[in-house]
């Protein structure tokens, strides 16, 4: 870190010495760590930042001039767009005025201005400090990104924070604003495509093959000198199948899955009119940077729902990609260790692997002999569809996975395949039963019998499957519990899956050790809500920041395998007995109001008149 001297000291008109909130700064960064960083730079009242000085180059609060805040923070290596800037004022009256434009005597005011003048090219996370001593403080942060016209106030006021923090808090607004320019382009991308009559399969399939081929650095340097469509698709095919070679796919597949993407080498909109030059700059300039900034985040299979909506052959299947959170949240109810092994036995474009990676990634803390074993040895799937096979794929060798080991067909029939890396951790979404006739307690069963003994299982199913108590359904549930144990069932948010209408729970199984039907408890969650609202365009989204803390509370309740009147209840179950709290919950009667009362009373009466239409 590097501090530069003040290069003088002042006093407020009200008599107070700002030099001395200066210093309580200044004490304070250094014992929150800041000085030991050697990542972070802090400046005083000037810069050694070319772009930055020149962005604070009619900065001056009086209106001509630089200007210079108390405080210049940044950190190249960690985020290089990313700027902090600290005004400090002595009294504590003179926080932030009521225009926000009284940049001379407002601490707020005067951090604010600076932040309009470097938000034309950096994100500035802007801070007010006043006050003389550290119990009357006052401290505000306020992020102003780049694309935003209006700034918005984080983390708690009144105390400064460690720098990870602040970055943390700076990526999440800057996930935001990225991710709702994400999803703009998306859709528009699909309404384009659609208008171009490329099917919904090949929409998904050509939008991974240029991502694929963006990864390929010859491609990425030389693919916007082509003037030739024709030409151009070539290379992005051969491309394409040379980052498949490298991948370690056996032949044949490299060859099945070069024919899914040789339609880009003669689609007539694509070669005939020439859209193939304007799609290929447009996703180099629209998406890859996203993912370069966020790199775990599933874009292929969001982009795949994205796709779906102009089409009803895949519903027909039986698939429901499972929503972001809730993947992450499965590696942790399953304790995904950087050592794991994760199995996925119907793993469609990879959701769950990637949401794994991700986590095992981390917790590999930056050991690139680790990060390469996980990427190489530990993440396995089994994918029937040929088209999804491509895309599972693709998922995987655009995040940087080192050896994909997706297993191309039958689980059924693979599963010794994805036996013999002894996996450790089972996640799956397994597709509905309605049309593919195998209930969906047979995959949770064949995921089980690859897991290693004492491994763990997490599945999210219909919520019909937990409510067999005869017939085929409880004949499956009593083969389970022969083998393995239930440690957890919890029922999920209704319109989870927005907008296709199902109701889910989420099991957990421990591998090969016998359910104690007579002594062993279980323990079952009522996870009804998980803060997310539906929005127009835009699906479910945490639009109130809520996940974080209920996720939290979650995972404590199940770790703890705590009981809560409302929320979560101990029981001993078998094979004939329901599994979800709703039958064994003491109600919390403080909970209940008018309006939740009738809601229950209709969900209860769509579920009498549907239940009956569901295989056990």
């Amino acid at each position: 870190m590097v501090i530069y001297p003040p290069p003088r000291k002042s006093r407020a008109k009200t008599g107070k010495n700002e030099a001395i909130t200066v210093d309580l700064v200044r004490d304070w960064l250094k014992k929150l760590g800041y000085e030991n960083d050697a990542s972070v730079i802090i400046e005083r009242e000037q810069t050694a930042d070319p772009t930055i000085d020149k962005l604070l180059k009619n900065a001056s609060k009086r209106g001509s001039g630089k200007g210079y805040p108390d405080f210049i923070i940044t950190s190249p290596t960690v985020a290089k767009d990313f700027v902090c800037v600290v005004e400090c004022k002595a009294d504590t009256a003179r926080r932030q005025s009521d225009t926000l434009t009284n940049y001379t005597d407002y601490a707020v005011d005067g951090a604010r201005l600076y932040a309009g003048y470097l938000s034309k090219e950096k994100d500035v996370l802007y801070v007010g400090v006043s006050g003389q001593n550290k119990n009357e403080l006052r401290v505000n942060h306020f992020i102003q990104l780049k694309d935003e016209k209006h700034s918005q106030e984080i983390l708690n006021p009144n105390k400064l924070y460690p720098f990870n923090d602040l970055i943390e808090q700076y990526k999440k607004s800057r996930f935001r604003v990225d991710y709702e320019s994400l999803i703009k382009y998306t859709r528009t991308l699909n309404e384009e495509l659609h208008k171009k009559k490329i099917p919904e399969n090949n929409r998904a399939i050509l939008f991974s093959g240029i991502l694929i081929a963006l990864e390929d650095d010859t491609f990425h340097d030389t693919f916007s000198g082509y003037r030739s469509a024709k030409r151009l698709s070539e290379f992005l095919v051969s491309s394409v199948v040379q980052k498949l070679e490298y991948a370690n796919i056996p032949s044949t597949r490299v060859h099945e899955m070069q024919q899914a993407f040789n339609f880009i080498k003669s689609h007539t909109a694509l070669i005939d009119e020439g859209y193939l030059i304007k799609l290929v700059a447009d996703i180099q300039k629209e998406v890859r940077p996203f993912i370069k900034s966020n790199k775990y985040f599933d874009i292929v299979s969001h982009c795949y729902v994205e796709f779906l909506k102009y089409a009803n052959n895949d519903s027909a299947l039986g698939i429901v990609l499972t929503p972001a959170h809730i993947t992450e949240l499965f590696c942790d109810i399953a304790g995904v260790t950087k050592d794991s092994v994760v199995l996925d036995n119907c793993c469609g474009t990879s959701g769950f692997l990637i949401a794994a990676m991700q986590k095992m990634v981390a917790l590999a803390k930056g050991d690139s002999k680790e990060i390469e074993n996980i990427k190489k040895e530990r993440l396995i799937g089994i994918e029937y569809q040929d088209h999804i096979f491509t895309l599972a794929v693709s998922n995987m060798i655009i995040h940087g996975d080192g050896k994909t080991n997706i297993i191309k067909g039958d689980c059924f029939k693979k599963i010794q395949d994805a036996a013999a890396y002894k996996p450790t951790v089972g996640l799956l979404n397994p597709p509905y039963n309605d049309v593919t006739g195998i209930d969906e307690l047979e995959f949770v069963e064949n995921n089980l019998s690859a897991i290693q003994q004492n491994g763990i299982v997490v599945a999210i199913v219909p919520m019909r499957c937990a409510l067999y108590q005869d017939g085929r359904g409880a004949e499956i549930k009593k083969r389970l519990l022969e083998k393995h144990t239930l440690e957890a069932v919890m029922s999920m948010p209704d319109d989870l899956f927005y907008p296709v209408g199902v109701v889910t729970c989420v099991m957990v199984f421990r591998a090969h050790v016998p359910h104690q039907s007579g002594r062993r408890k279980t323990w079952f969650g009522y996870w009804k809500d998980d803060g997310f609202l539906k929005a127009k365009h835009r699906g479910r989204i945490d639009a109130q920041e809520r996940w974080g803390g209920i996720k939290s509370h979650w995972l404590n309740m199940f770790r703890n395998r705590e009981v809560h009147a409302g929320e979560s209840v101990l029981w001993r179950v078998g094979a004939n007995d329901e599994w979800c709290a709703e039958a064994y919950m003491e109600t919390d009667y403080d909970l209940i109001t008018p309006e939740v009362f009738e809601q229950v009373v209709k969900n209860y009466a769509v579920f009498k008149m549907t239940r009956g239409s569901g295989k056990k």
